[in-house]
C-alpha cells in the first residue's frame, strides 16, 4: 500500500509537470515555428511587443482547463497524502477510498486535460519539428531509470523515488534547454554563380542566432532528408543533395553569426537540391539528438566538366585541320599553295616555290576572321546498358569541352542541342546557355526519323563548318553529311 501511494504521487507530479509544459509551449511556439529576426530596436521594446502579442492571442479555453487541471491535480495530492494518514490512523477502507479517488482525479486530467492542452499547444506540430534520437549515453541513462523504477516500487524506498525523481528532471530539463540552443536560429547557404562538375569550390554557410539573452552550443549543420517519413511501395531514389557533410558550430553568443566555410564537391553534372536543412545538438547531458528542420528551398545546376582530356588534346588537332582545310583566305596559317592568277595580289606570290616551278606560285592562307563553327550534339542513344550511358556521359563532357575551347578562342559559334538551339553569335555570348543545356541533356532512344529531324536543323543553320558529337554507329551517318562535317562518334573516345 505505501509503495502504491508513492507511486501515485510520482504520477501526479509528473502529470503537473508536463501540463505545465505544454502551457510553456504555447508561449514559445511563435518563436520555435518561425525563424524571422525580432522586431527592430531594443530589447525592451522586443519584450513589450512579444508580451502584447500573447495578451492578445490568449487562449481563455486553455487557461480554464489549466486552472482546472492544477485544482484536480492539487486535490489528488492531498487525497494522496490524506490516504497515507489515514492508512498510519488504521483506517484501510478510507485510505483505499481516498488512493482510489486520488488515482481517478489523476486519470480524468491526464485522459481530458492533457491531450486537449496538448492539441491547442500544437505540441503534435512541435513534435514533428524537433525529432528526438537516443545515445549511447542516453540509452544506458535510461536503463538505469529502468532498474531504478524496478526498485523504488519493489521496495518503497523513499531515496530510490528522490533519485528517479531528479533522473526524469534532468530529462526535462535536457528538453528545455535543448528547445533554447535550436530556437531562433537562421542559415545562410551561399553559392557561385557557376559550378563545374569534378571541380572543388569553397561555399559559405553562416548561421546566426537571433535570441537576445541565450547562446547556442554545440550544433551540427546537415542535409535534410528528403525522404523521411514518406511510406511509398516503390522506393524511390534520393535526389541530389548540396550540402553532403556535417558542419559543426561548437558556439554561437547570442545576436551574433558565425561564418563556416564548406568545401562542395559535385561528382555529375545535373540539378542538385536542397530542401533544408537539418540543426541538431546533443546539449546539454548528450542523452539524446535533438533535431530541428529548417525549411531552405535552394537549387544549383552543375555544368558539365570541362577540363580537357587526353581523347580532347588528340581529337583537337584533327578537328583543327578540318576547319582550315573547309575555310581558306587572308589569314595567317598557310592552306595551300597554287598557280598564279590575275586577281591575286603581287605580295602573296611565293618566290621559292615559283623557281623551284619555273611557274608563278601564290600563297592561300585560311581565313581566321570568317571561322564559323555549328557545334552539334546529337543525343540519340541506341543501346540502354550501362556503358552506352557511360560512353553518352563522355559525349556530353566532350562536347563541353569543344564549347568551352571556342569560347576562349572566340570563335563565332551556333550550338544545336536536344530541344535547344541558338543563333551564330560569339561564343561569348552563349556559352552558359549552352553549357546549361548539355548539364541538363539526356539520351533518347536513337532512330532513323530523330537523325531526319536533325538533318533539316542542320540544314536551317548558318552557314558554317559543322562539328557533331553523336553516338550513332558509323554506318548511320548519311553520306551527304561528311562534306562539311567533322563526325565525333562517342564509341571512339
Amino acid at each position: 500500500m505505501p509503495t502504491v501511494r508513492k507511486a501515485l504521487t510520482v504520477a501526479t507530479s509528473f502529470c503537473l509537470l508536463l501540463t505545465a509544459y505544454c502551457l510553456r509551449l504555447r508561449y514559445n511556439e511563435p518563436h520555435m515555428a518561425t525563424l524571422s529576426p525580432p522586431a527592430a530596436g531594443g530589447l525592451w521594446k522586443h519584450l513589450w511587443s512579444t508580451a502584447r502579442y500573447q495578451m492578445q492571442h490568449i487562449d481563455t479555453a486553455a487557461w480554464r482547463r489549466f486552472w482546472g487541471a492544477l485544482f484536480g491535480l492539487g486535490l489528488s495530492f492531498f487525497l494522496a497524502l490524506y490516504s497515507t494518514a489515514l492508512s498510519e490512523a488504521g483506517h484501510n477502507d478510507g485510505a483505499m477510498a481516498a488512493a482510489s479517488l486520488s488515482l481517478l482525479i489523476v486519470a480524468v486530467v491526464a485522459i481530458k486535460v492533457v491531450p486537449y492542452l496538448a492539441h491547442r499547444t500544437a505540441l503534435e506540430r512541435w513534435m514533428t519539428k524537433v525529432q528526438y534520437e537516443f545515445t549511447r549515453e542516453g540509452a544506458v541513462y535510461f536503463l538505469v531509470i529502468s532498474v531504478i523504477v524496478v526498485a523504488a516500487l519493489n521496495t518503497g524506498n523513499n531515496l530510490l523515488f528522490i533519485i528517479l525523481a531528479n533522473l526524469l528532471a534532468g530529462i526535462l530539463l535536457s528538453g528545455i534547454l535543448s528547445a533554447i540552443v535550436l530556437s531562433q536560429i537562421k542559415l545562410d547557404f551561399a553559392l557561385p554563380e557557376h559550378v563545374f562538375a569534378e571541380r572543388p569550390l569553397i561555399s559559405r554557410l553562416t548561421v546566426q542566432n537571433q535570441k537576445w539573452v541565450f547562446p547556442s552550443f554545440s550544433l551540427t549543420v546537415t542535409s535534410r532528408d528528403p525522404l523521411k517519413g514518406k511510406r511509398k511501395r516503390v522506393p524511390l531514389a534520393a535526389p541530389r543533395q548540396i550540402l553532403d557533410a556535417p558542419v559543426y558550430v561548437p558556439y554561437l553568443p547570442h545576436r551574433s553569426a558565425v561564418t563556416q566555410h564548406v568545401e562542395l564537391n559535385f561528382p555529375r553534372r545535373g540539378r542538385y537540391t536542397q530542401e533544408g536543412f537539418r540543426v541538431s545538438t546533443k546539449f546539454p547531458f548528450g542523452l539524446l539528438l535533438k533535431a530541428h528542420e529548417v525549411a531552405s528551398q535552394q537549387e544549383i545546376l552543375v555544368l558539365p566538366n570541362v577540363q580537357p582530356t587526353e581523347e580532347f588534346y588528340e581529337i583537337l588537332p584533327l578537328i583543327g585541320g578540318e576547319i582550315e582545310s573547309f575555310y581558306k583566305g587572308r589569314g595567317h596559317d598557310l592552306y595551300a599553295i597554287r598557280n598564279y592568277v590575275e586577281s591575286d595580289s603581287a605580295r602573296h606570290v611565293d618566290w621559292k616555290a615559283t623557281a623551284k616551278a619555273q611557274q608563278l606560285k601564290v600563297r592561300e592562307f585560311t581565313r581566321e576572321d570568317e571561322r564559323r563553327l555549328v557545334l552539334v550534339f546529337d543525343a540519340a542513344q541506341p543501346a540502354t546498358d550501362d556503358k552506352s550511358a557511360a560512353q553518352f556521359e563522355q559525349g556530353v563532357n566532350f562536347c563541353a569541352c569543344l564549347a568551352w575551347h571556342f569560347f576562349e578562342i572566340d570563335a563565332q559559334m551556333q550550338f544545336i542541342g536536344e530541344g535547344f538551339d541558338t543563333t551564330m553569335a560569339p561564343a561569348a555570348e552563349i556559352i552558359y546557355p549552352v553549357l546549361e543545356s548539355l548539364a541538363l541533356v539526356e539520351p533518347s532512344p536513337g532512330s532513323t526519323s530523330s537523325m531526319e529531324e536533325l538533318q533539316k536543323r542542320l540544314a536551317f543553320a548558318a552557314r558554317g563548318f559543322h562539328i557533331i558529337v553523336t553516338n550513332r554507329p558509323r554506318g548511320s551517318i548519311p553520306t551527304n553529311l561528311w562534306g562539311n562535317s567533322y563526325m565525333v562518334f562517342v564509341d571512339s573516345l
